[in-house]
């Protein structure tokens, strides 16, 4: 003979029926108050703000400047491959940047070969003042990095200022990391 369910028993069936769908609300508003909070959702925190760069040695091109971050103003570090097709993009913006003699450019070729790294160049233009190569990887996992393309600015005393992922556009310049590489100019 079986016997019949109690109140207390159906009574709390009935709440884990819901269950999902309160779960699931409150999940919905969580991420509704983070897209309502004004942040910049695109902004990926580093540990390395307002720290040294890191120091360590790099691969070389043949016949291209070793990375160095400049002793007389402040230095673009870009992370790139030319396997990267938002990297081909960059390239363009990156290109512009040189011709403004007041910051320095230095590239870190990641998971590369040094053929299709300078194919790249030669194809693209060569914005680097100066180039290491990180076919390993280890660089990148230094430097923070999550993917390329990945850009810092570093300040003349050695210190990160800024981290931007993904590719610069027009409008990355003419937003927080043009300001910050400005703050960096002036220092």
């Amino acid at each position: 003979m079986s016997e019949a369910p109690s109140p207390k028993a159906s009574a709390h069936s009935r709440l884990l029926v819901f269950l999902p769908a309160l779960a699931f609300v409150a999940i919905a508003l969580v991420a509704l108050m983070q897209l309502l909070s004004g942040r910049d959702l695109a902004a990926v925190p580093s540990a390395l703000l307002g720290k040294p760069a890191p120091v360590m040695a790099l691969g070389t091109l043949q016949e291209l400047p070793p990375f160095l971050l400049s002793k007389d103003k402040p230095t673009i570090v870009n992370v790139w491959a030319s396997w990267c097709a938002p990297c081909r993009e960059e390239n363009v913006l990156l290109m512009e940047i040189t011709k403004d003699e007041r910051v320095a450019i230095a590239g870190i070729n990641y998971k590369d070969t040094a053929e299709n790294a300078k194919s790249f160049l030669a194809t693209l233009g060569n914005p680097f003042d100066s180039i290491g190569t990180d076919q390993a990887g280890r660089a990148a996992i230094e430097w923070g990095v999550y993917g390329v393309p990945e850009t810092f600015i570093v300040r003349l005393d050695g210190t990160i200022a800024y981290k931007h992922v993904g590719p610069l556009t027009p409008e990355h310049l003419n937003g927080a990391f043009g300001k910050a590489l400005e703050a960096a100019i002036a220092q």
